[in-house]
């Protein structure tokens, strides 16, 4: 369920709404004038988002790559990480 605070809240009760965002890795919406206004969440859940939408932002490009007939066979693939790094058997 959703955390929705009046903006006021932020001023008069940072910690607790820091310590929300922190404690439940949840998002708290604060409304101005009763309409949404602001989300606020810890800069580690922030973070983990980014790097979400970054990783499908990655996939996408590889996928739209291999239907353009880029790309090589996962053997390949496979061959050349194993070479990379030094390891055998992936």
């Amino acid at each position: 369920m959703a955390t929705i605070k009046p903006s006021s809240d932020l001023r008069n009760n940072y910690n607790e709404i820091s310590e929300f965002c922190h404690r439940y890795n949840e998002p708290v919406f604060l409304t101005k004038n009763g309409a949404g206004d602001l989300v606020v969440l810890s800069n580690a859940e922030y973070e983990r988002l980014c790097g979400k939408s970054e990783l499908r932002r990655l996939l996408d490009e590889g996928l739209a790559s291999m239907k353009a007939g880029g790309g090589q066979s996962a053997d390949a693939a496979f061959a050349e990480l194993e070479s990379e790094f030094e390891i055998e058997g992936i």
